[in-house]
């Protein structure tokens, strides 16, 4: 049997809710219950579900995010915490079912486990959903494509505050990652 995990790019409070510190706003909350609902499928499944999520300092005047955004997803702030619906899905999740990742730079493959803990469980094809399309979520299908995964991407539950690098980001997917876009 083929194994498969869903990946959460960054779906937390500070990059989704209206208060959010480097918030996409409402295209990112219209997906809100996308996800949930394929967060449920791949629970039910017996898949496995990896939580990426931001985890910076305030101070880290050494991450080129620190330089380019506001200060978002600080280590111990409630921004962190996943958004809406998708967090009611997540905490329903069996824990052996649940990988939790954090993250430091654009990519959830750079400088963390995440690579070790695909292989571990024997998992090629990967499905992503979260935010941002044009940002996060394609700097990790970038890496997820030179490290040999089939990536998958749910149209309807990626979203970017920018329309135009949302489309980008669609076309890049397909069209030179040679990703499958799930509709």
């Amino acid at each position: 049997m083929n194994k498969k995990a869903l990946i959460i790019v960054d779906y937390n409070k500070d990059f989704v809710a209206a208060d959010g510190k480097l918030t996409c706003g409402k295209p990112g909350q219209d997906i809100d219950d996308n996800i949930a609902k394929i967060v449920e499928e791949f629970s039910k499944n017996g898949d496995f579900i990896f939580n990426t999520c931001d985890n910076h300092t305030e101070d880290d005047i050494y991450n080129p995010e620190h330089r380019m955004f506001p200060a978002h997803c600080i280590c111990g702030t409630s921004g962190r915490e996943l958004y809406g619906n998708t967090g009611k899905a997540v905490s329903k999740v069996k824990p052996e079912q649940l990988i939790q990742i954090e993250k430091w730079r654009l990519s959830a493959f750079a400088g963390t486990n995440l690579d070790i803990k695909l292989r571990e469980r024997e998992i090629r094809d990967i499905y992503l959903v979260g935010v941002c399309s044009d940002i996060c979520v394609m700097h990790t299908a970038i890496d997820a494509y030179n490290l040999g995964y089939n990536i998958y991407v749910y149209k309807n539950g990626i979203a970017s505050f920018n329309s135009e690098g949302h489309a980008f980001a669609l076309n890049h997917f397909e069209n030179t990652l040679g990703a499958t876009i799930v509709n």
